[in-house]
């Protein structure tokens, strides 16, 4: 383990900690965006603590954050946090929130880490090493033929839009067991082998940096609706290696 994942590692879980204080909280404030997206102050207060540890253990180091204005970089390494992933779960007292904090290292995503504080999970990974959760390896699943997968997604409108013929969206009628378990915690359903495919139509570069790192060395893959492997898409798709290799050679034929 690089001392990058170390610390990575023990600021999730300070994070987290700080997030824990304030779930089920009653008096939790909750304030809206200007996207109007809820933000808590629980949010604000966990990324901040996330930012002052780097500031002073990476000076150098960029972040981007979902909170605040991203600190640019003097060295090529960038950090990109989510310190709630899963706001709306949280302010409803529904513990599969999550912590992201992945480390970008020209422009190439190194490695990530998705801490469920309210769960006790903590995933993990690095470049080239393996996925892990809490201390043990995890693989996805051998899943092949969708009538037999579990697909999760976060958006209602996966359910909801019109008919569509993309690969990824045919999964809702396909699907042995289609179900809303969404935002971090699905991907890492996907990575732990307990779902095959994740979705998530609309994602910002804080949402998805750390799971997939997450996933792939999990043995899985990670692609957009293009069917394109980047942080900057449209949306997000983690699957096993079986069916997510179908997926992106049925994405190719349909775009």
């Amino acid at each position: 383990m690089t001392s990058d994942l170390q610390f990575a590692l023990e600021i999730a879980e300070q994070a987290g900690r700080l997030t824990l204080d304030y779930f089920s909280c009653k008096s939790l404030q909750v304030f809206t965006k200007r996207d109007a997206s809820p933000v808590t102050e629980a949010d604000r207060k966990a990324e901040e603590l996330i930012r002052e540890a780097i500031r002073v253990a990476y000076p150098g180091d960029g972040v981007l954050g979902e909170e605040f204005d991203e600190r640019p970089s003097a060295n090529n390494r960038r950090w990109i946090i989510d310190p709630i992933d899963g706001t709306k779960a949280f302010i409803h007292g529904v513990p599969l929130y999550g912590v992201l904090i992945a480390l970008e290292v020209d422009a190439a995503v190194r490695l990530g880490v998705v801490h469920f504080p309210a769960l006790k999970e903590l995933y993990y990974a690095e470049k080239g090493c393996g996925a892990y959760m809490n201390g043990s390896p995890i693989a996805v699943s051998s899943i092949a033929e969708p009538q037999d997968a579990t697909v999760v997604y976060t958006e209602k409108e996966y359910l909801l839009d019109l008919p569509s013929q993309h690969p990824v969206d045919r999964l809702r009628l396909e699907g042995g067991l289609v179900r809303g378990w969404g935002d971090c915690y699905g991907h890492m359903l996907v990575a732990s082998g307990r779902a095959e495919v994740a979705v998530d139509k609309i994602m910002s570069p804080w949402d998805c940096a750390a799971l997939i790192p997450v996933v792939t060395e999990a043995g899985g893959v990670c692609f957009d609706y293009r069917g394109e492997a980047t942080i900057y898409g449209e949306g997000l798709v983690s699957a096993n290696h079986a069916i997510g290799s179908v997926l992106l050679q049925d994405i190719a034929n349909h775009l």
